[in-house]
């Protein structure tokens, strides 16, 4: 899975939702990781993981800890602000 099938739709369109945890979706496509896949490694639903990507639910410590250990990146990699 490469970034540019990930975000192809969203590029073209022009429109970037920041609400959204790009840098989740990000990290899972350098590991060509689905949804469905990262859910079930830290143990919730494709549909919440889905929900989180879309900045629409907002995880756990733990859970961003699980996120993060699976995807091989830190919490502030993946859920630190913007400088």
């Amino acid at each position: 899975m490469t970034f540019s099938r990930i975000y192809g739709n969203i590029l073209t369109q022009g429109v970037i939702d920041i609400g959204r945890n790009i840098k989740i979706k990000v990290a899972r496509a350098e590991l060509d990781m689905t949804q469905k896949a990262l859910a079930e490694a830290v143990g919730i639903s494709r549909q919440t993981m889905n929900a989180i990507e879309q900045g629409e639910y907002n995880p756990t410590i733990k859970l961003c800890r699980a996120i993060c250990r699976v995807l091989g990146k830190s919490l502030d990699e993946l859920f630190g602000e913007e400088s």
